[in-house]
C-alpha cells in the first residue's frame, strides 16, 4: 500500500499523532504535500534549520525556528472547526529528551482529536519515550516499487550515447530492488559515468556496498556454481527445482542444513545464488544485537524488511544454532534472544516475498522443535561426511583450483570437503607432496567423534539425505568397510520429496 493511501485512511480516522519511519524525509514530505492538496488540508513543515513554513498553520514567532515548542503551539492555534490541519516535523526523535516537549507533544496529540490537528513525526527509527508510546501510530514509509525503480533508470536512460539505452528494464529494476530512490538514481548514475551505459553489475557493486555500511546483511556474488562443489546431488536438484518451478500459488520458502562442520553446507547456499542468478545475502544475527532497549527487536524487523525488498534473492544464516542459542529463555538477557528468535520464526511463516531461506546448523538438536516445522522450510537436509565418489569428485576440483599434480593421496574415509581441499592448499603452499600435507590435517571425525556420532544419530530418519535423498540411515559397520570410523550410510528410504 503507498504511503498516499495509508496516511489518508489513518487522518480520516482522526489519529492524531502518526510516527513515520523513513530514510527518505524529501520524498515523504512531498506526497505528504500532495495528500494534503487534493484533501483540501493545511499542511506546514518544521525542523531545527528552518523553522515551520508553509501555509498549513497561522503565523508562529521566529522562535519557532530551532523551537518544536512554539510549533506545536501554532499548530493548534484558533483551529476552525471543518478544516484539517498537518504539520510534518523532520527529526523529532532528536528532541525527545525534553520532559516539557514530550508533555507539549502529549497534549498536542489529545487535543488533535477534538479539533482534526495531525502531528507527523519523521525519523529513521523508532525511539519513543514510554508516555508517547500509546498515542502514536507508527507507519513506515515504503521503499519504492518496481514502477517507480523503472521510472527512474528511464528518466536516466535519456541520458545514455544513442544505441545503449536498455531494452529490458527487468535486470535493472531486480538489481536496484531495496534502495532508496535516492540510491537507486546514485546507482544507476555510477553505471552511466563509469560503463557508458545502465548494467545491472555495477549497481549490484554499489548495493553491497551500501548493505555492508548497514551493518545487518552482507551481500554475496561470487562466481561459484553447482559445478565447484563435489556430491550433494539430491540437495542440488531440489533446491534448483523449487526455485525454478513458477507456479502461481506454490512458493519455495527455503531448507534448513544440517551436518557435519566443513561439509560444504555455506559454499551450497553461495553456490545456490550463483546457480540460479539471485543474490544471497548473509544475515549475521550477532550483528543485530543492540545495546539499547528494543534496538535488538528493531533491527531485526529493519533486516527482514531490506531482504523482503531485495526479491527475489536467497537469504542465508550461517550456524544458526550459536546465533539463537537463548532462544529457550535461558541466555541471561532479559529475553531478548527468545524475542528476536519469535520475530524471525514469524516472518519465515508469514512472509510472501520470493526469498529462499538457507539455514545452516551443526547441532539442530539445540534448537526448539517449533524451528523446523512444516511450512517454515521445505525440507531438513543432512549433510554427511562425502563417500567414495563425491571425495574423489571434491580431490580433483581442489587439485586443479590449486594446481596440484595428480600424485598418491592419503587414505581419506573420514574427510570432509573442507579437509580435503586444505590438504591440496598446505602442498600448492608448502611445495610438498599431497601425502606430507595431510599430516598436518586433523579430520573433524576423528577430532569431534562423539560429537558427529551423536549428530548422525540425531539425523537418521529425521532428515533428507543431501546425496542421494530419501530419508537418511546409518548403523554400524564392519571394521574396515567404507565409512568414517566405525559408521556407513543405508540406502535412502522412500523418494526425493517435491515441492510441488
Amino acid at each position: 500500500m503507498s504511503l498516499n493511501s495509508l496516511l489518508r485512511d489513518y487522518i480520516a480516522a482522526s489519529f492524531s499523532g502518526i510516527w513515520l519511519q523513513t530514510y527518505e524525509p524529501d520524498e515523504a514530505i512531498f506526497e505528504i504535500a500532495q495528500l494534503c492538496h487534493a484533501n483540501s488540508w493545511k499542511f506546514a513543515t518544521w525542523d531545527l534549520q528552518h523553522g515551520l513554513g508553509g501555509a498549513g498553520v497561522p503565523d508562529a514567532p521566529l522562535l519557532a525556528v530551532g523551537d518544536p515548542l512554539a510549533a506545536l503551539a501554532a499548530l493548534g492555534q484558533n483551529a476552525q472547526p471543518g478544516e484539517t490541519r498537518v504539520l510534518a516535523m523532520r527529526n523529532l526523535h532528536r528532541l525527545l529528551n525534553n520532559p516539557l516537549l514530550i508533555q507539549a507533544i502529549e497534549r498536542q496529540i489529545q487535543q488533535g482529536k477534538a479539533n482534526r490537528t495531525i502531528l507527523i513525526a519523521l525519523a529513521p527509527n523508532l525511539e519513543l519515550p514510554v508516555e508517547l508510546e500509546k498515542l502514536f501510530v507508527v507507519l513506515e514509509h515504503p521503499l519504492p516499487c518496481r514502477q517507480q525503480l523503472q521510472a527512474i533508470a528511464e528518466s536516466l536512460a535519456l541520458n545514455c550515447p544513442e544505441g545503449t539505452r536498455p531494452s529490458d528494464y527487468g535486470p535493472l529494476v531486480d538489481a536496484a530492488a531495496g534502495l532508496t530512490r535516492l540510491e537507486a538514481e546514485g546507482a544507476y548514475s555510477l553505471s552511466l559515468v563509469r560503463l557508458g551505459q545502465m548494467l545491472p553489475e555495477s549497481i549490484w557493486e554499489l548495493k553491497a556496498q551500501l548493505l555492508r555500511k548497514s551493518g545487518l546483511l552482507q551481500m554475496y556474488r561470487g562466481t561459484e556454481g553447482f559445478a565447484s562443489l563435489g556430491g550433494l546431488d539430491a540437495m542440488k536438484s531440489f533446491c534448483k527445482q523449487a526455485l525454478e518451478n513458477r507456479h502461481p500459488i506454490a512458493k519455495a520458502r527455503g531448507v534448513s542444513l544440517v551436518g557435519v562442520p566443513g561439509s560444504g553446507k555455506s559454499a551450497f547456499a553461495k553456490a545456490l545464488g550463483r546457480e540460479t542468478g539471485r543474490p544471497t545475502l548473509i544475515l549475521d544475527v550477532g550483528s543485530l544485537l543492540g545495546s539499547l532497549v528494543g534496538q535488538t527487536e528493531a533491527n531485526i524487523r529493519r533486516a527482514l524488511a531490506t531482504v523482503d525488498q531485495m526479491a527475489p534473492c536467497i537469504l542465508m544464516i550461517d550456524e544458526v544454532e550459536k546465533a539463537l542459542a537463548g532462544a529457550s529463555g535461558t541466555s541471561g538477557d532479559s529475553g531478548v534472544s527468545a524475542r528476536l528468535f519469535g520475530t524471525f520464526l514469524t516472518w519465515l511463516n508469514d512472509h510472501t516475498s520470493d526469498v529462499f531461506t538457507i539455514v545452516t546448523c551443526n547441532d539442530i538438536s539445540r534448537l526448539p522443535p517449533e524451528f523446523s516445522r512444516a511450512e517454515r522450510f521445505d525440507g531438513v537436509f543432512f549433510v554427511d561426511l562425502p563417500g567414495a565418489a563425491q571425495r574423489e569428485a571434491i580431490w580433483q576440483l581442489a587439485m586443479r583450483e590449486f594446481a596440484v599434480s595428480e600424485q598418491p593421496r592419503p587414505v581419506n574415509n573420514n574427510w570432509t570437503g573442507a579437509e580435503i581441499r586444505s590438504c591440496c592448499r598446505l602442498a600448492a603452499l608448502l611445495g610438498t607432496t599431497l601425502q606430507e600435507a595431510a599430516k598436518q590435517v586433523v579430520p573433524i571425525a576423528t577430532l569431534a567423534q562423539d560429537s558427529v556420532d551423536k549428530l548422525r544419530k540425531w539425523a537418521s530418519g529425521r532428515c533428507i539425505d543431501a546425496e542421494a535423498g530419501g530419508i537418511y540411515r546409518y548403523q554400524a559397520c564392519e571394521p574396515g568397510k567404507e565409512g568414517s570410523g566405525h559408521k556407513r550410510r543405508l540406502k535412502p528410504v522412500g523418494p526425493l520429496p517435491s515441492n510441488n
